[in-house]
């Protein structure tokens, strides 16, 4: 150890505020644990010289590639990526088999249009979005920084520099690379980093340069050294390293690094060695996209899709084998047929294969006929349909967020409709329900609760705050010092009137030492703002000794940290500055220097943090904050070094005493709805400390399991600790979200919250929020250990009667086990506890709804393989699921274990880093802009500012979205099985011919052109109620959950009617030109106009809400129809010549026109008394909602309630009951 004298005792310079604990990944640290016998895998990185650096070994260079394709790869690799779509791969085999000449039904270049189509203009849209990223990549490349050559700082571009480098940045530049900070404009070699490019995080973080290079100069002299790191990985919160100068191990973490694209803010400049470059950065290995989501409705697309396919292959079959019989029964009379002879005048073969293989090629060639059974231009409609709707998603005002000013994102263009088929909601709490923007609200101290704050005045008198003049109050004026914080809080005048008192009692050094946990144990950063000779605020690291101290505001990445700072600030503690290796803090106008020797940052496993301090007087202290459940189990008698005397005769006795209060009012504090820390610290001997000092060092330049055994050292000295008290922190409700809740559960939405809180927190912040109310029974499972976290899952199910939940979703092995089990669990003490009764039956089910509050231990338990199907049971009984204490990945296991054994849809939202696992486990993933950062909404499908818009999300965007798309879906299946249909019954009437009367490129436009606009138009347009009613009246929002948009029952309801669509298609033209000499290409051109025609119409019948742009689309569709055909009847060209001037002949006939008239009534007729009976005499939701509209019943003056279907319970799958 190395330890410098300094007022008779010593001081260790241990670099940064926030050391690496935390700073190794568990991933690493475990992979490299498994190889330390062999070799641990290290880079070793030689400062300034990026020669010997790569000697053994080339590191990646710093040239970076975002783009996909090369002039080279673009068509090869393009054509492969948009092949993996089955039905691409389907249609390029149709095209193939029309070049063969015996199956040549459509024109050869006719019939490549389609697929061509689909390719030409994706590949322009792959190609035009990659030609972006290309000229991105060249300008990121040939970007230039400054890098140390030959001793000084010259100009290099990006793309040459090495790992190994010194490179310098100045403010508001980019950094090229990852490095280590060598050096800064600040005296203490702090810096200022924005981090948004990285991670979408907004605020400024602080990075440090340590101390031992801070006092070099690259320019002046070289600095020799290396620096030993791990190998490149994508976690950005992490880095486990060590430098080496001058024989001394300096550990390296996540404070000692800034990587690359992050931007250098309110620093002048930094000098740092780059030791990760170009795709070996973090910020390049973690460049991929989000996870890909099928929509559940693309996914029940694909099963009626297999019902056309097999449908596709008995038609072709009907015809193939239809074809080789005729050939067979007429075998003897092909030679004098017209256009079906064997062989020519000369003797010479025509390509005639016997029954068998005419049949064989007939079943080909009617694949190629009828390829449009499977629509390929749905795939492309889906896509442009859901552009357009988030196109209106996200310019919706209603969803804008003027506090933070963000828009609403749609980061997933493939989930839309998901959004309006929701039926469980998981929620984080923190940030999410709440603002996340802490307040302190009420502290605990020496047992006593100080709740009485009030807002500071810094212009009145503190006899005034205090209501009181005491002899024994300090005259100092310390409210009029220089360290005040920007705007006041809350103070207490019990607390003010303690600490000016001149009296050093043991409640006086209690608060005392419970405000400098608050000051010390943190790793925020103090700065001072002031503004710059233009007029612009500037923000600089505040330090003690400037006379011009302007305004301080404290910047961390914790608003737990900052709310703590700033309370302790508001009672006179004010941090005023920070180095890598000490603290100023104003204690109550004395400045007074705390050598800081060491942190043990907060941990998910610990749950607590702690710093080591060197106080002016050389006592060290270890000042601790954390969770109850952490802290309380290592707190013993007195530490900080009061005699019994001073203390109470039973220090033992008051210790227990303040163990109870200060628990009374943890308790007090979670049922208000306020977060908890528990304030603790303790005096360190010499040699504990030693002991301690020689371990740390150890374990923070360690590149195996640094975080293990950082941990493991901080438990030497977080033990036997003296309780000081507990704070209380607020953090409010966002607006709306009550009102949000309860239109979610309105709307048969369950939502269910998942927070890292406790639990008593968690149930006030659920009352407050209306997801729980009084009329619940509330069912708590808090165990330890599996045998009873089993009893008390079995118990509730037997208590609240859910043996009969059990038997309808439940494995009959488990129905078995259970079931048995009853008369166990009635004896065991968890059912006595929940006052079971002896015999329970699915009869007796509790009709009081239930709202099941879990924690995270039961949760370790509970989700195993072996209690999941009790869990399961248990949860989904109830009306509202509170989890508490929760890990991230606990969080993603619940969404899992929905999603497994449920076919309903599952939404996850949250604002946190802790989020992201919950969030892509779900079937929709939304992130928040929140507190936390941007990881959750750069994890996300969409992404908004407020929880409360979720509720305009869901029931409005969502049900317009499900519903336009659903219809969607039907309508294209319904326009090509007609045109199918049609040319089927044309070839029972001509030999089973593969022939068409319809002209090649009709065939190719009927899909692609005349046809295809109207249903975009549709699928983003329509309405089918207004948004008013939609939130008003939430049960509307059942439709999607139920599926009543989209189903079997519609599918073949669909196919009926499109079956005698397509004989009336047919027939009626075929039975009025019958005695007639009319040519095929003519009644061809009949039969597309019908059709044509026909869908359209077919289609406006169905529309909601007319618009002049939906007027367009039908209309201009049929128009433009006509207009193809007058363009191709009037070319004379060998290709044209069999349809030439068709059209012009048919439209002056009034046979044409009557058959027109005809077919469209016939064929609509049906469905349109199907529709007026069924809303008359079985009227949907939708439909009497409509109705209600209609008749100005609904709106904001509504007085007339309308009944609306029952939303069933998830449990219940029995089909709803309609009411009118």
């Amino acid at each position: 150890m190395s330890f410098s004298n300094e007022n008779g005792f010593f001081h260790a310079d241990l670099g940064a505020p926030g050391p690496p604990s935390g700073a190794g990944s568990p991933r690493l640290s475990q992979s490299l644990s498994q190889s330390e016998k062999k070799q641990v895998n290290q880079r070793v990185v030689h400062i300034n010289n990026p020669e010997w650096t790569n000697e053994r070994y080339e590191f990646s260079g710093n040239k970076v590639r975002t783009s996909k394709y090369t002039l080279l790869s673009f068509l090869p690799r393009n054509l492969f990526e948009q092949f993996h779509r089955l039905a691409y791969i389907y249609f390029l085999i149709i095209v193939i088999l029309n070049q063969i000449p015996q199956l040549a039904v459509f024109g050869r270049t006719a019939s490549l249009f389609p697929l061509l189509f689909v390719l030409v203009i994706t590949a322009i849209k792959d190609g035009y979005e990659d030609w972006g990223r290309h000229r991105s990549d060249k300008d990121e490349n040939n970007r230039t920084s400054l890098v140390l050559q030959d001793g000084h700082f010259k100009p290099k571009k990006w793309k040459q520099i090495k790992v190994g480098e010194v490179v310098k940045v100045y403010a508001n530049e980019t950094i090229p690379g990852d490095i280590v900070l060598l050096k800064t404009s600040d005296a203490t070699g702090a810096a200022y980093i924005q981090t948004i490019n990285l991670d979408g995080e907004s605020n400024l973080k602080i990075r440090y340069a340590r101390q031992e290079t801070s006092v070099k100069h690259p320019e002046l002299g070289p600095i020799a050294g290396t620096i030993v790191c791990e190998l490149p990985n994508r976690n950005i919160y992490e880095f486990v390293a060590y430098m080496e100068i001058d024989g001394v191990q300096i550990p390296l973490g996540p404070n000692n690094i800034v990587l690359r694209g992050c931007e250098l803010k309110n620093t002048s400049w930094v000098v740092g060695v780059v030791v990760y470059a170009g795709r070996e950065t973090k910020a390049m290995l973690n460049s991929s996209g989000a996870q890909s989501k099928r929509s559940k409705l693309e996914q029940e697309m694909n099963r009626e899709t297999l019902w056309l396919s097999f449908f596709l292959l008995v038609i072709c079959i009907v015809g193939g084998v239809g074809l080789g019989v005729w050939v067979g029964v007429h075998v003897t009379e092909l030679d004098s047929l017209p256009f079906f002879r064997k062989d020519d005048t000369e003797g010479r073969k025509y390509m005639y294969y016997g029954p068998t293989g005419e049949a064989f090629f007939g079943f080909l060639s009617y694949i190629i006929m009828f390829q449009i059974m499977i629509p390929i231009s749905l795939y492309i409609s889906l896509e442009l349909v859901r552009l357009g709707q988030s196109y209106f998603m996200v310019r919706d005002p209603e969803m804008f967020h003027s506090g933070s000013n963000t828009c609403f994102q749609c980061r997933a263009l493939n989930i839309n409709e998901d959004l309006g088929q929701i039926k469980y909601i998981f929620s984080d709490k923190t940030g999410t329900l709440t603002q996340n923007k802490m307040e302190f609200h009420t502290a605990s101290i020496n047992g006593v609760d100080y709740s009485n704050a009030k807002v500071l005045d810094l212009a009145a008198k503190v006899e005034d705050l205090c209501g009181l003049e005491d002899e024994h109050v300090r005259q100092e004026p310390w409210l009029n010092h220089a360290w005040s914080p920007k705007i006041g809080e809350k103070v207490d005048p019990k607390l003010v009137r303690l600490l000016r008192s001149t009296t050093s009692t043991i409640e006086w050094k209690m608060v005392h030492e419970y405000f400098l946990v608050l000051a010390a144990c943190n790793t925020i950063v103090p700065t001072r703002v002031h503004l710059s000779p233009s007029g612009q605020l500037e923000m600089q690291i505040a330090s003690a000794h400037e006379e011009d101290v302007g305004v301080i505001e404290y910047h961390g990445e914790s608003p737990d940290e900052q709310a703590l700072v700033a309370a302790a600030a508001s009672y006179g503690y004010t941090l005023v500055e920070r180095t890598s290796s000490y603290i100023i803090i104003d204690l109550l106008g004395d400045l007074q220097r705390f050598e800081v020797l060491g942190i043990h940052e907060f941990d998910s496993v610990r749950k607590c943090m702690s710093v080591i301090l060197k106080c002016p007087d050389n006592k060290i202290k270890l000042l601790v904050k954390g969770a109850d459940s952490a802290v309380m189990n290592i707190i013993g008698g007195s530490a900080l070094g009061l005699s019994n005397e001073q203390y109470i005769p039973s220090e033992d006795k008051h210790q227990a005493e303040l163990i109870d209060a200060t628990l009374s009012h943890l308790d007090g504090y979670a049922r208000e709805g306020l977060r908890t820390l528990v304030i603790a610290a303790k005096d360190l001997s010499f040699a504990e400390f030693e002991a301690w000092y020689k371990q740390y060092l150890v374990a923070s330049t360690s590149l195996v399991d640094r975080v293990g055994m950082l941990r493991a050292t901080a438990n030497m000295v977080e033990d036997n600790l003296l309780l000081l008290g507990a704070t209380g922190i607020e953090d409010k409700l966002q607006e709306g979200v009550p009102e949000t809740i309860a239109l979610l559960r309105e709307a048969g939405i369950k939502v269910w919250v998942l927070t890292g809180d406790k639990q008593e927190t968690a149930i006030s912040i659920g009352f407050s929020s209306m997801l729980l109310t009084r009329d619940m029974q509330q069912v708590i499972i808090n165990e330890s250990s599996r045998d009873r976290c089993r009893e008390a899952l079995r118990a509730a199910i037997v208590k609240y009667g859910l043996l009969g939940d059990i038997k309808s979703h439940t494995s009959p092995k488990f129905r078995i086990n259970i079931s048995s089990s009853v008369s166990f669990y009635n004896d065991t003490p968890i059912a006595s506890e929940l006052e079971c009764e002896p015999t329970v039956s699915s009869k007796a089910k509790t009709k009081q709804p239930l709202a099941l509050i879990i924690d995270g231990n039961s949760l370790v338990h509970a989700l195993s393989q072996e209690l999941e199907e009790e869990l399961f049971v248990l949860a989904t009984s109830c009306k509202v699921v509170l989890c508490c204490r929760v890990a991230p990945l606990q969080k993603a296991g619940i969404v899992s274990l929905i999603k497994q054994k449920t076919r309903e849809m599952t939404l996850a939202i949250g604002d946190g880093a802790n989020d992201v696992s919950m969030i892509q486990t779900a079937d929709v993933g939304v992130g928040l802009s929140g507190q936390e950062g941007q990881q959750a909404v750069m994890a996300s499908d969409f992404a908004m500012g407020q929880f409360r818009f979720l509720r305009r999300l869901l029931l409005v965007h969502g049900h317009w979205n499900y519903q336009r798309l659903a219809y969607m879906v039907l309508y294209n299946f319904y326009r090509n099985c007609v045109f199918v249909m049609m040319l089927f019954w044309y070839i029972l009437h001509t030999a089973f011919s593969p022939s068409t009367a319809i002209f090649d490129w009709n065939l190719v436009f009927y899909s692609l052109l005349y046809t295809s606009l109207p249903t975009i138009a549709v699928g983003i347009l329509d309405k089918d109620i207004s948004h008013t009613t939609l939130l008003n009246y939430p049960p509307l929002y059942g439709i999607g959950q139920r599926g009543e948009s989209y189903n079997s029952v519609l599918f073949w309801a669909t196919m009926l009617d499109t079956l005698w669509q397509s004989l009336v298609l047919f027939y009626v033209p075929y039975f009025t030109y019958d005695a007639t000499t009319i040519d095929i290409w003519s009644i061809g051109s009949l039969w597309i106009a019908l059709v044509v025609i026909l869908v359209n119409l077919h289609l406006a019948l169905d529309i909601y809400q007319w618009t002049w742009i939906t007027h367009v689309a039908i209309w201009g569709s049929i128009l433009v129809t006509y207009a193809c055909f007058f363009l191709m009847d009037s070319f004379p060209e060998d290709s044209f010549i069999s349809h030439y001037w068709v059209i012009y002949h048919m439209i002056g006939t009034t046979v044409y026109w009557l058959d027109i008239m005809l077919v469209i009534i016939l064929a609509l007729l049906p469905r349109f008394c199907v529709k007026v009976l069924w809303h008359r005499f079985w009227p949907s939701d939708v439909e009497l909602a409509r109705e209600a509209e209609l008749r100005g019943r609904l709106g904001r003056n509504t007085h007339s309630p309308v009944e609306l279907s029952i939303v069933p319970d998830p449990v219940s799958f029995e089909a709803p009951v309609l009411g009118v």
